[in-house]
């Protein structure tokens, strides 16, 4: 027992009260989870070792807006796992996003980026990063050349691309495009999250900042928000450095929450893809449907670069319906299994029409140009039994095929 602690018997009521409750047990075992720092603030034995904290000269934390014990940990593990030196926690996919483009660029600056990219990154970089000077051009992901030609019409500080693209399932060739972006001088940036690190490593592959949206595979159960960004630690401390200064910090319980679904993605990613594979094949066979996206159908344009690259074909697809927007909520609100919501990568199958939802802020002109069909259905396949999905997807297109007559004799 310290003197202070012994003083404090002698104090008033609400003073000892205050440092009885704020008092930490102390634990000699090791707990087998990461516990929840639950403190805005932590406490240091003198002003010296307070500064050297804050002003990043020694280890330590402060203040839970700049760093947390729990917060941290999960940065850690998610960068240990994509095959990072580091990652920075944030308190949203799209904090994340921000966090890494603003670290990387300034007025006057160009960025490259996938044309297929998802609504809030490209209002981001249009939008937001465009009222403060910095242009975007947007190509095919996957024509290399016109990727090569962008990069090299004039300097540019980044290319941006996703591994699986949102909502078209577009695979990108993170090695071809590592290549492509450092050969004219370009950071790479990869949005990881159709994927996650179980399926694909960017930057294992080469890329320079991997992003992941914590909020979708990594927390894997729909009840959390939360943003990684990993790679080396000379870029990871610029984009922990604007995190810091504009406070898109994550609560210690988000991280703790992640870091217990970071524990079974293998198991979840496993059976997503499966789940997805099968969803997939047998779309793929049914009246009404134009066409279905995902990986593992050899009708892919990425089917070969998809094998070699994923470890999986990932659970997420897209299909396309013959009777445009009409057939796709008709379609949606038909459907009975599925939870009718936002959002992916949960235990909960979701399905969406990206042209209302995730890609809102995309005029007709822009949909058509990230490649956005009218009727385009975007699904997130959770863990349901298979049999119960495909159940509930028959009656859902037998309703979309009655919503108009352009639906008939349609097929994939």
């Amino acid at each position: 027992m310290t003197q202070r602690d012994g003083a404090a018997r002698r104090r008033g009521f609400a003073t000892r009260a205050i440092r009885a409750a704020s008092r930490a047990p102390q634990v000699d075992q090791r707990p087998t989870s990461v516990p929840i720092y639950q403190s805005a603030t932590f406490s240091s034995q003198d002003a010296d070792e307070l500064a050297a904290v804050l002003t990043d000269q020694r280890p330590g934390y402060a203040y839970s807006r700049i760093d947390n014990p729990t917060t941290s940990a999960l940065a850690a593990a998610v960068a240990e796992l994509e095959g990072g030196e580091a990652g920075m926690s944030f308190a949203t996919g799209m904090a994340a996003i921000h966090g890494a483009l603003l670290a990387l660029v300034s007025a006057g600056d160009r960025i490259v980026s996938t044309r297929a990219v998802y609504g809030s990154t490209r209002a981001l970089q249009a939008n937001v990063l465009g009222r403060f000077g910095v242009t975007t051009d947007y190509v095919d992901i996957t024509d290399h050349a016109a990727v090569e030609a962008s990069l090299a019409a004039a300097p540019a500080r980044l290319l941006y691309a996703e591994t699986i693209s949102n909502p078209t399932i577009v695979v990108a060739d993170i090695a071809a495009l590592a290549a492509i972006a450092h050969r004219h001088g370009a950071t790479f940036v990869v949005d990881n999250t159709f994927a996650s690190p179980y399926v694909c490593r960017p930057l294992e592959l080469g890329a320079d900042l991997v992003i992941e949206s914590a909020t979708k595979y990594l927390g894997g159960h729909s009840d959390v928000l939360a943003g990684i960004v990993s790679g080396s630690r000379e870029l990871v401390r610029r984009v922990r450095d604007v995190q810091v200064d504009t406070g898109g910090s994550l609560a210690p319980l988000a991280a703790f929450l992640v870091l217990r679904g970071v524990a079974t993605l293998a198991v979840r990613m496993e059976r997503h893809a499966a789940t997805a594979a099968a969803l997939a094949a047998w779309l793929a066979r049914q009246d009404g449907v134009v066409r279905v996206h995902h990986p593992s159908l050899a009708s892919h344009r990425q089917h070969a670069l998809a094998s070699r690259q994923l470890t999986v074909g990932g659970g997420m697809l897209a299909v396309e319906l013959a009777g445009g927007r009409p057939a796709g909520a008709a379609f949606i609100d038909a459907l009975s299994v599925t939870e009718l919501t936002a959002s992916l990568g949960s235990v909960h199958t979701m399905v969406v029409h990206p042209p209302s939802t995730t890609h809102r802020q995309l005029d007709d002109r822009a949909l058509a140009d990230a490649g956005i069909a009218p009727g385009l259905l975007r699904i997130s396949a959770g863990l349901e039994d298979v049999d119960d999905l495909v159940a509930d997807f028959a009656a859902a297109l037998v309703v979309a095929r009655a919503a108009g007559p352009a639906l008939a004799g349609a097929r994939a």
